[in-house]
């Protein structure tokens, strides 16, 4: 009889690794959230986090920081955790993040997506430097732990491949602002939309380059 691997069977020797979920497995049964967001930095578009439970016994192989990989990979890889894995993904509209900011939208959307798994998770692993308030699990927040830690990896995949399609389904709405390219996010060519045409809907408001934008095109 063939035995199925325990997280403690196996070993990924590129980064990111499984050195943190060991280390909290036994005391959590295995059952570790990997969280992470998208699009915390953009002048347009939501700010999407996903929750992800890994199955140990079928990690995708392959994951890493979303940013490391190419489009093609990360859309590879997010069928791949979707069939494999537990996942709950959460979002903040622009109109929440002008109303909270975008570091309490961003927390709040975290917790959402935690609390929305199929599964309980025992513990949180959380890229970046908060642990989100009104988490009901215990956890520990990671700088750069999409680059550190397998099951965040898996959640900054997710996070990334639902947002970027968000962008480019606004595309044929909002022709000129080149959505599908830059994601929203302040690259030259969304400067000079900006200043031709205005902010949409889906713009931040409360981001300067913005605000500055609807002021001058009023």
């Amino acid at each position: 009889m063939t035995k199925t691997p325990s997280l403690f069977d196996l070993a990924f020797p590129d980064n990111p690794d499984l050195k943190i979920e060991k280390k909290h497995a036994k005391s959590y049964d295995g059952l570790l959230c990997g969280v992470d967001e998208a699009g915390r930095g953009p002048w347009a578009g939501p700010v999407v986090t996903a929750a992800v439970i890994l199955d140990y016994a079928n990690v995708p192989a392959g994951l890493n920081d979303s940013k490391k990989l190419t489009e093609a990979k990360r859309e590879s890889l997010f069928g791949e955790i979707l069939k494999t894995s537990w996942v709950c993904a959460a979002s903040a509209s622009p109109a929440t993040v002008d109303k909270l900011n975008i570091r309490t939208a961003t927390l709040s959307a975290m917790v959402r997506a935690v609390n929305g798994l199929p599964r309980v998770p025992q513990y949180v692993l959380i890229d970046g430097r908060d642990v989100p308030p009104g988490l009901a699990q215990p956890g520990q927040a990671l700088i750069k732990g999409d680059g550190r830690c397998l099951c965040v990896a898996a959640a900054s995949i997710v996070a990334k491949v639902l947002r970027d399609r968000m962008m480019v389904a606004l595309e044929p709405e909002f022709p000129g602002y080149g959505f599908a390219q830059h994601k929203g996010y302040g690259v030259p060519a969304h400067q000079a939309a900006l200043d031709t045409l205005g902010p949409t809907a889906h713009h931040r408001m409360s981001f300067k380059p913005v605000r500055l934008a609807a002021d001058t095109t009023l």
